[in-house]
């Protein structure tokens, strides 16, 4: 498992998140970033912020993922976590990022690129 720290679009940490990739989807997501131009600014910041933080992690004995200190401490991660499922990827969230962000959803805050999901249904 790899685990890295969340951006957006415009290269920023998503406050309280990590993201846990498998290795055979992190190695697709490093394919990806090493095909962006080299001297496109943006695309440096995510190579730095993105591949540089990443680490790869080993879970112990009783199952538990072992995260290095710098991730844990960006992630403002102490005892109580959230891991929610992305598909390709899991989000690693402290807990009370988690209730904040899933209240600014349910409260209808946050409709940024609601429009590009017009055609999508269940």
């Amino acid at each position: 498992m790899i685990v890295t720290v969340a951006v957006d679009e415009r290269c920023i940490g998503e406050d309280g998140c990590l993201w846990l990739y498998p290795l055979p989807e992190w190695e697709k997501l490093e394919q990806t970033i090493s095909k962006l131009p080299t001297l496109n600014k943006m695309a440096g910041k995510l190579r730095r912020f993105v591949i540089g933080n990443a680490s790869e992690c080993e879970m112990d004995g009783q199952g538990r993922l072992l995260l290095p200190d710098k991730l844990r401490k960006f992630a403002h991660m102490d005892k109580k976590c959230v891991l929610v499922g992305q598909l390709n990827k899991f989000e690693i969230w402290n807990d009370d990022a988690w209730a904040a962000k899933e209240k600014q959803w349910l409260d209808g805050d946050d409709n940024e690129g609601l429009e590009e999901l017009g055609s999508l249904s269940f």
